[in-house]
Formats: C-alpha cells, sequence, structure tokens
C-alpha cells in the first residue's frame, strides 16, 4: 500500500510545469453509452487556465485517505500472470496509451460496468516520472532511482449549465449566454501500477471514489477483478448498531458512548504524533478492546467476535475516521439535532425527571438564539445589575422625600 507521502509525491506531478504528461487521451460516452468522439488532446495546444483545470481533474484521482475516498487494490501472483484485467491495465502502459485496439477494449469495459444515466468524459494520461533519489534532508539531488511509469484514469460527468444573461465590457452591454457542458469532479478514477517504496509496484493500484456512499463494485469487478471495501457511510452505520448492543437491549448511556468516542479519538491523536506512515486501522479485537475498556460487560461481548464479523467480515480492518468524528459531539432525535464541542462534552448529561427523558446542558456562557441573547428563567440578576436597581431605588427614595418636604 502506498504511504501518504508517496501519494502526496505523486499529486506533486499534476502540475504543468512538473510533469511529463505530452497528451490526454480519452472519449465522451453519451448518457445511453454511446462513444459520441475519442479524442487525443496534445497539452501543449491547451490554454494556461485549460491545463490547469485538466491536471485537477487528473489529481483528484490519487486525493483522499484510504478506507474513506481511496481504496488500495492488491493483484495475487494468478492475476499478475494470467488475469485478462491486469493484462490489460499492462497494455495501456505499456503503450503509452497509443494502442488504438487497447484502448477500445478499455472504453468498453468501462461503458459495461460505469452505471449512470449521465453524460461523461473518460479521461487518460500517461505519465513518465524520472524518480529522483532525496538526501538525507529530503532534498531532491540529480541522481535517479528508477523510471516510474503510471496511467492515470479520471470518469467525469458533464453537466449542461444554464442559459443566462452575460455582460460584454468590450461592445458593453448585454448579451445572452448560452447553455454548455461542463466538466465535472470525478466520480471514479484509478492509478496503475502502485508507487511503494517510492518503486513500481505492479502488483497494485489505487481506486478513487468521488462519494463515502458509492463504492461502485461493478467497476472494480470489470477493471480490477476485485471486490469492493464497505462504504463509509455503511461502516459508521454498523459500528454505531454494534456499539449500540447492549445486555438490556435499550442502547447505551451517554457516558458509555462518550467514553468509545473519546477514546477512539485519542487513538487517532496519538497516531498522528507517531507520525507512522501506516494508516491507523481498527481491526475486531481494537474494538473489542475499547468496548470492554469503556465499561461493556463480558455477558454483552459473549457473541462479539460474531457479530463483528457479521456486519464488517471477518478479517475487516475499519479506518476510524469512517466510524467517529473526533471534532463532533451530536445527539439528534427525530425533531433535534445538537452538535457541541467535544472538548466540553463533559456538560453534557442525561436525566428523567417525573418520568420525562431530558438532556441537559450546563449554559456557563451566553446562550443565543438566532443571535438573540437568552435569558434564563428564573436566573438571578448579576452584580451591576442589582448595583443598578439599587442606586435607582434610592433616587427614588430620596425623590419622594423631597417632595414631602
Amino acid at each position: 500500500m502506498m504511504t501518504d507521502k508517496e501519494l502526496a509525491e505523486i499529486k506533486k506531478r499534476f502540475r504543468p510545469d512538473r510533469n511529463n504528461i505530452t497528451s490526454v487521451t480519452g472519449c465522451f460516452v453519451t448518457s445511453s453509452k454511446e462513444i459520441l468522439s475519442r479524442f487525443k488532446i496534445p497539452v501543449s495546444t491547451l490554454l494556461d487556465e485549460q491545463k490547469e483545470w485538466l491536471m485537477k481533474l487528473l489529481k483528484k484521482s490519487v486525493t483522499g485517505s484510504y478506507g474513506r475516498n481511496l481504496q488500495n487494490i492488491d493483484f495475487s501472483n494468478e492475476q499478475v500472470e494470467n488475469g485478462e484485467e491486469h493484462k490489460l491495465l499492462m497494455q495501456l502502459r505499456e503503450s503509452s496509451l497509443e494502442d488504438e485496439e487497447v484502448l477500445t477494449k478499455f472504453y468498453e469495459k468501462i461503458i459495461s460496468s460505469f452505471i449512470t444515466d449521465e453524460s461523461y468524459l473518460i479521461l487518460l494520461a500517461y505519465d513518465p516520472y524520472d524518480v529522483p533519489s532525496f538526501s538525507k534532508n529530503d532534498e531532491d539531488t540529480d541522481d535517479s532511482t528508477e523510471m516510474f511509469r503510471y496511467i492515470v484514469c479520471s470518469i467525469c460527468p458533464i453537466k449542461m449549465t444554464r442559459s443566462s444573461l452575460g455582460f460584454s465590457t468590450i461592445k458593453n452591454t448585454f448579451s445572452n449566454i448560452g447553455a454548455e457542458s461542463s466538466v465535472c469532479q470525478p466520480k471514479v478514477g484509478f492509478m496503475f501500477p502502485g508507487f511503494e517504496d517510492r518503486k513500481t509496484n505492479i502488483y497494485s493500484a489505487v481506486f478513487y471514489t468521488g462519494s463515502t456512499k458509492e463504492t461502485y463494485p461493478e467497476v472494480l469487478e470489470t477493471i480490477f477483478g476485485a471486490t469492493a471495501q464497505m462504504a463509509p457511510e455503511e461502516q459508521k452505520e454498523t459500528f454505531c448498531n454494534l456499539v449500540a448492543e447492549s445486555s438490556t437491549g435499550e442502547g447505551r448511556s451517554l457516558e458509555f458512548v462518550q467514553s468509545v468516542q473519546n477514546m477512539i479519538s485519542d487513538m487517532m491523536t496519538e497516531h498522528k504524533e507517531s507520525k507512522d506512515p501506516e494508516p491507523l486501522l481498527l481491526d475486531k479485537n481494537d474494538v473489542k478492546r475499547v468496548l470492554r475498556t469503556c465499561g461493556a460487560d463480558e455477558q454483552e461481548m459473549e457473541n462479539f467476535d460474531e457479530r463483528f464479523e457479521s456486519g464488517f467480515g471477518e478479517s475487516a480492518e475499519i479506518p476510524p475516521q469512517n466510524i467517529i468524528n473526533p471534532k463532533q459531539f451530536e445527539l439528534k432525535n427525530s425533531y433535534l439535532s445538537l452538535k457541541v464541542d467535544p472538548q466540553y462534552s463533559f456538560m453534557v448529561e442525561t436525566k428523567v425527571v417525573d418520568g420525562t427523558k431530558y438532556v441537559m446542558i450546563r449554559a456557563d456562557e451566553g446562550v443565543q438564539l438566532n443571535g438573540i441573547s437568552i435569558h434564563f428563567d428564573g436566573e438571578e440578576p448579576s452584580i451591576l445589575s442589582r448595583l443598578s436597581e439599587g442606586i435607582e431605588d434610592t433616587a427614588a427614595t430620596t425623590a419622594t422625600s423631597d417632595n414631602n418636604e
């Protein structure tokens, strides 16, 4: 698996002055799955602004974090030696995207597996990277370690913009701007092969999805012969259900959920401070340890392994950022959503008063509703307020005495 540092090194390539991409190849696919046009556009013919936009679209396909937007693909020995999927990817790379027959086969595979009702572009670029060696100070040297030759693909939806009114400064008058097609951020992308230990690894690739809800399993199966990981939002829902299960069947106490959130958040902070290049992943035993430490009893943990494997899979490893947000503490029901800074979550408590359930928050500082300061019924006046009232009472008494005289 590529580390964050290696991903960052590749992402730096996607600037007009930092790469060796000479042209962009691809095709325009209609919503009815027909190729309307194929193209090969020399980058040198594009305006600077167009180059910048194009590089951003390609760069997006290697942007994100593992387990969220990015999935590492590992090819088996059998796939590398005899697999049709790996063979096609190698042909694309070895031909530098110049073989039209190979490109046609690849386009057909994308079109058959990418499910959408929109028109879209398939963008492909080939970049031979002469990898520099680094000095002890992590500075580039003139020495080269190897030539890393890779392809990157972005599948970008096409949206039609609305007609609108414009103003021409040249003609000094209004003009109509017709509807135009706009290339959007990619929904799916990949890079092949992997760049691991700053070297070529034909046994790996990186797959990108723009959504945390969609994993595009059909594309993964068709292009890589791989299985899609569980979508981040599905992982969160599965984890929440797993944590909520208790021996009483009535959910968890607020204190228990707070403890789970805080413990996983602390693990994320410690991992970040350790500067470990490998991403933090939680397996079955990690989650079990968290629940036990936070107070789950042995009766509740009896069938934990079975429940975990049923929800996530036997050997699942979960990115913690998919199951908790360390920057947010939120309580909600069907009509209420309350967000609290995690460092002040201790101010929240639950109580049952006369049989009615309440969520209570200590409000030490000024409270506002839509920007308007709120006064609490029964709140004691401040010292300044009482002092002011005392002065007014004294003045009123004095005025009354003077009148009587």
